[in-house]
């Protein structure tokens, strides 16, 4: 509703599978060398996505890729089978790493893997804008950002002229990718504008939030425009006072939601306990609330341990498709329960729909 059917479909929905096809134990963990556990705790978070997991352990991708050269899909379907196949097996980054220019992988840098009898270098999935510096520590959500954004761009490699509506129809975005509405109605004639966004996570402020369904209240709570934020009615044609309010308006399978712990120019941390069900409903917050639920359920948690960004450790809990629980922290992959999982102080939560 409101929004452009798409000319094009790029990857048939009937063919994205929300339950794994096949049952795992507990994949590798993932060997850190120094400073690379937000890039561990991300690919493990992605590994155990899984309608993603069950398209990459298909290889469907790599069996029709026509990209020369490097192709992040490419890797990144290399990856997870070679995590989830090797329960059990040490898995040991790679000591190469190239650095792209922007002009030549829009930013984005080169993967290798390397084997090596039956350890498999893996973990230095390094797929990194120019900014990033091998040794450093670096933002979580922001490599999970490159890194879903790197693969959007895989799968529309060499295609053209495509209306925004059909870009959303890869698998990734498909997975990933909602939509957003915008809506800004006139305090005066009471006019509707509306404008919509794609969206591959939700960012939740939590600095007056308690729980995560607080934070989505706070999210889709109207905000007022009115001064010098006023708002240019077309109806009565002049600068007036409105309200605006976000929803969503295309919820995706998969939600990710990005709790705000981070302030934006002093780089602490807000160390606060905000809670998140393992159950979540997003009717509430979507642009038509009325109707039966729409509920997605935690199969991944990524925590960050200590008191600013440039500082501190990632690990992260995610659910196995065995339906257990582990805790993963670099190379140790431990068993654990729901209500550990539970019990974090989250930064990154994954739920499937």
């Amino acid at each position: 509703e409101g929004m452009a059917p798409p000319q094009r479909i790029l990857f048939p929905p009937e063919r994205i599978y929300m339950d794994w096809q096949q049952r795992w134990r507990a994949g590798a963990g993932l060997h850190n060398p120094g400073n690379l556990c937000f890039l561990n705790s991300v690919l493990q978070c992605l590994t155990y996505t899984p309608p993603l997991a069950n398209y990459l352990l298909s290889r469907e991708h790599s069996q029709s890729c026509r990209q020369q050269g490097f192709c992040v899909m490419c890797r990144m379907e290399s990856h997870v089978n070679r995590v989830l196949r090797s329960s059990g097996s040490a898995i040991y980054p790679s000591a190469v790493i190239s650095v792209l220019t922007r002009e030549s992988f829009q930013g984005l840098g080169q993967v290798f893997f390397c084997s090596c009898r039956r350890k498999v270098l893996t973990s230095s999935f390094l797929v990194i804008g120019e900014h990033f510096q091998l040794g450093m520590q670096e933002d979580a959500h922001e490599f999970l950002r490159y890194t879903v954004d790197a693969m959007q761009r895989a799968c529309l490699n060499g295609i053209s002229n495509l209306d925004i509506s059909s870009e959303s129809t890869t698998i990734v975005h498909q997975i990933f990718g909602g939509f957003l509405r915008s809506r800004v109605t006139c305090s005066s004639c009471k006019a509707v504008s509306d404008s919509y966004e794609a969206f591959l996570d939700i960012p939740l402020d939590i600095k007056a939030a308690s729980s995560v369904t607080a934070a989505l209240t706070d999210f889709v709570k109207p905000e007022q425009l009115d001064g010098e934020n006023c708002f240019k009615c077309s109806q009565c044609n002049k600068m007036v006072a409105a309200s605006k309010r976000f929803t969503i308006h295309r919820a995706p399978k998969v939600l990710t939601v990005c709790l705000k712990r981070f302030e934006d120019f002093t780089g602490g941390k807000i160390n606060k306990v905000v809670k998140y069900p393992s159950c979540l409903d997003l009717r509430p917050y979507m642009s038509q609330p009325d109707g039966e639920s729409l509920f997605y359920s935690l199969y991944a948690v990524l925590v960050h341990s200590g008191n600013g960004c440039h500082s501190g450790h990632y690990f992260c809990y995610t659910k196995a498709s065995n339906g257990l629980w582990y805790e993963m922290n670099d190379s140790s992959v431990d068993h654990c329960d729901i209500s550990t999982v539970l019990q974090q102080q989250a930064y990154l939560l994954f739920y499937v729909r």
